[in-house]
């Protein structure tokens, strides 16, 4: 091949290495937040007599992880984060690739600074899960949100189990306990889908029909939900 030729070869191969290369990048935040959600997940149901009950998990359609939510106030506060969720295959139990969500919220009262928090959104039945699969939807309004019960506490909490559609906890600075998180908004992450899936999927499209291929780190999520949710 002659050298005019290697010239206009090489500036086209060098101009889809640039353009690749956002592309990885924004690929890189979506599997950060993969691999977030698992390391909060595993050390939550890791923690000795603090850990969701099995009894809670083991009734759980969905499973939604929002590593680091940030939580910040003056007066007025707000809240938002980014996470994932994955849904279980009731007939092999296997559960499906995460699809990306945002949570947003809005809360009122004599409250100062800001603090990041993990939250962990265990969806109980059915309706809780087909509200989830909207493109959003407002916690308490839209669907029941309850605190969850934490370790021993699972016993007592039989009737709130059965009630409610969603239970909600969260973890700060090392306290993990069930939490009211009325009022905030989740929503598709679609952006997200199509940078790491390649496509603007719905979520329903990735947790129920199958259609977004599974990629690292996709596996070791799968994993820990096998392994921690069974």
């Amino acid at each position: 091949m002659s050298r005019r030729c290697l010239v206009p070869l090489a500036l086209a191969c060098l101009g889809t290495l640039l353009a690749a290369g956002p592309a990885r990048a924004r690929q890189s935040d979506e599997a950060d937040r993969i691999r977030d959600a698992t390391t909060v997940l595993s050390e939550i149901m890791s923690a000795p007599d603090k850990a969701i009950p099995r009894s809670v998990t083991a009734k759980a359609e969905a499973i939604a992880v929002f590593p680091s939510t940030l939580k910040a106030g003056f007066i007025f506060g707000g809240q938002r984060g980014r996470g994932i969720v994955s849904v279980r295959d009731r007939a092999t139990g296997h559960w499906s690739p995460p699809a990306f969500l945002t949570l947003t919220g809005g809360s009122f009262g004599a409250q100062i600074g800001g603090q990041a928090v993990d939250v962990v959104l265990v969806i109980m039945n059915r309706r809780g899960l087909e509200n989830l699969l909207r493109n959003q939807f407002k916690l308490g309004v839209d669907a029941s949100a309850t605190a969850g019960p934490v370790g021993r506490d699972a016993e007592a909490s039989t009737d709130i189990q059965l009630r409610a559609q969603i239970l909600s906890y969260s973890r700060s600075r090392g306290l993990f306990a069930g939490v009211t998180v009325k009022g905030s908004s989740i929503k598709q992450d679609r952006d997200a889908n199509d940078r790491f899936y390649g496509s603007p999927y719905r979520t329903r499209d990735i947790v129920l029909d199958g259609r977004a291929t599974a990629r690292p780190p996709v596996g070791v999520w799968l994993q820990a939900l096998e392994h921690l949710i069974g």
